[in-house]
């Protein structure tokens, strides 16, 4: 069988929703939401995309070759559309797919993400986590330990700390593919390309704090997306869905409706 993305499903025969996470993250960070919508008649698929959570490793790393992972898991569960919300790089690759595969996306929601080109901005985050040297067998708390030294951040380092796991007993590692993200860190920032075009309903819900989305982004969320809408959760940052969950939830399932 070719790669399918690992998937946590959430709910069954209902209406499909795809989630899916941002950079370092996985399924599991968006659990408590995918029940929600399973108890509002949503099957809700939280995605782990390629090198990253329980899904396979590669090489080949690029917004083309995880926009076909999704098509190929959706083709796999027989899925014809689907209502798709993706956050940060999640969003990116969402809107890559809307654009490209307009009738595979029923509806669109983009959590904390524009269009635009981002410059690199996870160097700390590299240096943190390749500081930590796992072949001295260090415990949880000397990896979180060590992480910290970069990270003072604790939601920052929460986040990263979940994809930590026993590889085998008294060996731990990461569950992302961390030296194909350092090789090709220009990735994750590259800008929807010009022209591309989904005129389906589309959300963009962004952090109040969070620089992500700026004012000067709502032009070009528009030229992209004509019937799109945004949304601002105040008080919260890029992690709005963990720092505000019921507002997050609220939002959108008022969206979906």
């Amino acid at each position: 069988m070719e790669n399918i993305l690992y998937s946590n499903i959430e709910g069954e025969g209902g209406i499909p929703m795809l989630v899916i996470h941002g950079y370092f993250g996985m399924s599991d960070n968006w659990k408590t939401f995918g029940r929600q919508m399973a108890e509002k008649g949503y099957e809700v698929h939280l995605l782990d995309l390629r090198n990253h959570g329980r899904s396979f490793h590669s090489e080949d790393w690029s917004y083309d070759v995880m926009v076909d992972d999704v098509v190929r898991y959706m083709d796999y569960h027989a899925m014809c559309d689907a209502i798709v919300l993706g956050h940060s790089m999640g969003g990116k690759l969402a809107m890559k797919l809307a654009t490209r595969y307009p009738s595979k996306v029923e509806k669109l929601i983009i959590a904390d993400i524009s269009p635009r080109a981002y410059a690199p901005h996870h160097q700390e985050i590299f240096e943190a986590l390749s500081a930590v040297d796992f072949s001295a067998k260090p415990s949880r708390q000397e990896v979180e330990q060590t992480v910290a030294k970069y990270i003072p951040d604790m939601g920052t380092r929460m986040f990263l700390m979940k994809s930590l796991y026993w590889k085998e007993p008294g060996q731990l590692a990461f569950r992302f593919n961390l030296d194909v993200f350092i090789k090709n860190d220009e990735v994750v920032g590259e800008p929807l390309e010009d022209g591309a075009e989904y005129l389906g309903e589309t959300l963009f819900v962004r952090g109040g704090n969070s620089k992500y989305i700026q004012e000067k982004d709502e032009v070009l969320i528009k030229e992209h997306f004509p019937s799109s809408k945004i949304e601002t959760i105040p008080n919260v940052g890029h992690w709005l869905h963990a720092e505000n969950p019921q507002m997050f939830f609220e939002i959108v399932y008022a969206f979906v409706q």
